[in-house]
């Protein structure tokens, strides 16, 4: 029998035979002779006005459908194939879908070859045992028209998605109950992901970045110097983390290559990577990428750990025995959070006279001699010499009327690897930091002076009862001042620097990462500039303790007024009896009446100049005392449980409370 006669005549009915004939081009996207692709409706049909049974059209409709699918797949795999934009994990995924769409071609193939045996053979019109047909067709096709449905899917799925965000679309179809598609999906991934787990291997064991196409996790700015690499050159690209490899595992990836580079680039470390770390079984291919996939939790896990940890610590060994990292660590408590008490006293005894005069007059190289003599006098001469080349004098900008004790500060010159720990904002804050303690320790000194200054001249000043009120007034504020500088060392000293301090080395002892180590310093720095009183939110309660270290010295002043006055007139009266006695031995008159009476006026221009100096007192008392209030309502009222509770060791008896109304609700 003819081939026409078996596909039926075009007037009457189309057999069955036709349309299966039909179907195997339809299979492979191209229309047959009855059944065509509707632009209309998207599919592959059957002409309306061919004469075919429902059933037969219903059948070759169903079928139809592997077409649709196989053109869909092989659509996005010829638009992408030749994208070199869509970068190596695209082109694997395109890899993947070819060999998937080869298996489908090798069934059509056997398919073709019955068909033509059949036609060779001349087989009769009706369907026989061994014939093809519409509903063996059916049969066959089930399984490739289930994986054509499950890619054609994944290719929408993947739409404009590339690197790793292109194996996470992929990964998340892998999350499913039905095995077969389970099977399929991990076999495509195992292709997808092994390009970026062979950059995820070279980057954890060589510290090499091969992402031409900007596809791995792990990003480079080739801008940022060498001086920055820790802080700005790597960063994650978190929508390229493909979703098989969480955040944790991304920041350890990134971490172990960065400290690759950081060895290599700032601390000219040349030990082979290899060294470092025992290279394990890589991604070369998608057996060894689907080996390791399998085992996410496990081999996978243990890869990066294992990776992380060795790198990590040879770090931190290179940077403590070499770069001294934690000497340094210590150095900036000692020198500029003043830690270092004998070196700090000393400073200050041989830099007073210098820093009383106006800052414009101050030469820093002065100043850098006097913090030699300091070092070499006391126990910082036993520190590292690395250490003490790096402290040095720094003069800071000058305000009208500014004195050396506004504008002196210590520094600490940083650069190199400990730079990444001690950056420049770092540095700024200890600086910030050392201004607030240097004066902080300023009024500590000034009222040493202040009681040093009481106590020699009790004994002299006692042949002057005139001024035993004033003096009262002086010693009573004095002590005020005291107990408030006190307290205020105590919470500075101890439940600021030294408890963050023991934090702070608590965490740099438990570090695992040089990441670590930065944010335990940031944070202990934020911590200390916080309740010093060193940020925005307590900028109110800075400028009253600015205020009360104001008055501190202005009574210093007034005081050292007062004692220069009396001091001058004691030795004055001591002159004149001094006079009277030598006249006397010499057998004349003590004095003459004149030169009574001109020291009894003498002596009263002096007696009427104390009520004076008491006014003086009184004010200064009164505004220190207000200031003083002013603060311990700012720190009753704060946030902060350490600051409430410094309040009241402050006013402990509450005696400011009585004299502020306000006070007392609170």
């Amino acid at each position: 029998m003819t081939r026409a006669r078996r596909d039926g005549d075009l007037a009457g009915e189309v057999t069955e035979a036709a349309l299966v004939r039909d179907i195997l081009y339809v299979f492979q996207g191209i229309d047959g002779k009855f059944i065509r692709m509707s632009g209309q409706e998207d599919c592959y049909k059957i002409d309306s006005k061919v004469a075919v049974s429902k059933s037969l059209r219903d059948l070759s409709s169903r079928l139809s459908e592997l077409g649709w699918l196989h053109s869909k797949v092989r659509k996005y795999t010829d638009s992408r194939s030749l994208d070199r934009a869509f970068g190596l994990v695209g082109q694997s995924f395109c890899a993947s879908l070819h060999e998937e769409l080869k298996e489908y071609y090798r069934l059509l193939s056997v398919l073709h070859s019955q068909l033509q045996v059949e036609d060779e053979q001349g087989l009769p019109v009706l369907p026989s045992d061994s014939s093809l047909t519409l509903r063996r067709l059916l049969v066959w096709m089930y399984e490739p028209r289930f994986r054509l449905k499950t890619l054609a899917a994944l290719v929408d799925f993947c739409q404009g998605r590339k690197g790793g965000e292109l194996a996470s679309a992929v990964h998340a179809y892998a999350k499913t109950g039905d095995p077969q598609m389970r099977a399929l999906i991990q076999h495509i991934l195992s292709l997808v992901s092994q390009p970026i787990l062979h950059c995820l291997c070279r980057w954890i064991y060589d510290g090499e970045l091969e992402d031409t196409y900007h596809e791995f996790f792990v990003a480079s700015d080739p801008n940022v110097k060498t001086d920055r690499l820790w802080h700005d050159k790597y960063s994650l690209r978190k929508s390229m983390i493909p979703s098989f490899i969480t955040m944790d595992q991304a920041r350890k990836v990134l971490l172990i290559g960065k400290s690759i580079n950081f060895l290599h680039q700032v601390c000219h470390d040349r030990t082979p990577p290899g060294k470092i770390t025992p290279v394990s079984k890589t991604a070369e291919n998608p057996k060894d990428a689907a080996e390791l996939l399998s085992d996410l939790e496990g081999a996978f896990q243990e890869k990066i750990d294992a990776a992380y940890f060795d790198t990590s610590k040879y770090l931190l060994d290179v940077l403590n025995r070499n770069y001294l990292l934690l000497e340094h660590l210590q150095a900036m408590r000692r020198y500029l959070l003043l830690g270092q008490g004998d070196f700090i006293r000393h400073l200050m005894d041989l830099l007073k006279p210098e820093l009383a005069r106006p800052a414009t007059t101050l030469y820093q190289h002065n100043l850098t001699g006097i913090l030699e003599t300091a070092v070499r006098a006391t126990n910082a001469q036993f520190d590292h010499a690395e250490i003490l080349k790096r402290l040095d004098v720094r003069l800071l900008e000058v305000s009208p009327g500014d004195t050396g004790w506004d504008v002196f500060s210590l520094d600490y010159h940083v650069d190199g690897p400990i730079a990444t720990v001690f950056t420049r904002e770092c540095m700024g804050h200890y600086l910030r930091v050392f201004h607030f303690l240097w004066r902080a320790k300023r009024m500590e000194y000034t009222l040493t002076d202040i009681w040093k200054g009481q106590m020699c001249n009790a004994k002299l000043l006692k042949t002057m009862p005139e001024l035993s009120g004033v003096l009262h007034q002086c010693h009573i504020l004095a002590s005020e001042m005291v107990h408030f500088i006190h307290q205020m060392q105590y919470y500075i000293t101890f439940e600021v620097l030294e408890c963050s301090w023991d934090e702070l080395w608590n965490k740099v002892q438990q570090a695992q990462d040089l990441d670590h180590i930065i944010a335990a310093h940031e944070a202990f720095l934020e911590s200390v500039i916080c309740r010093c009183l060193l940020d925005n939110n307590n900028r109110p309660l800075l400028n009253q303790l600015r205020s009360i270290f104001d008055q501190i010295i202005e009574f210093q002043n007034t005081q050292d007024s007062l004692y220069r006055s009396a001091l001058e007139e004691l030795s004055l009266r001591l002159q004149f009896e001094e006079k009277k006695r030598q006249r006397e031995e010499e057998g004349q008159w003590g004095v003459t009446a004149e030169q009574e009476a001109e020291e009894q006026r003498r002596i009263s221009d002096f007696k009427d100049m104390i009520p004076k100096l008491s006014s003086q007192l009184r004010v200064l008392t009164n505004f220190y005392q207000n200031v003083v209030q002013q603060f311990l309502v700012l720190l009753m009222t704060s946030s902060d449980e350490s600051l409430r509770f410094l309040s009241f060791r402050l006013d402990f008896n509450e005696h400011y409370r009585a004299r502020e109304p306000s006070c007392e609700h609170l």
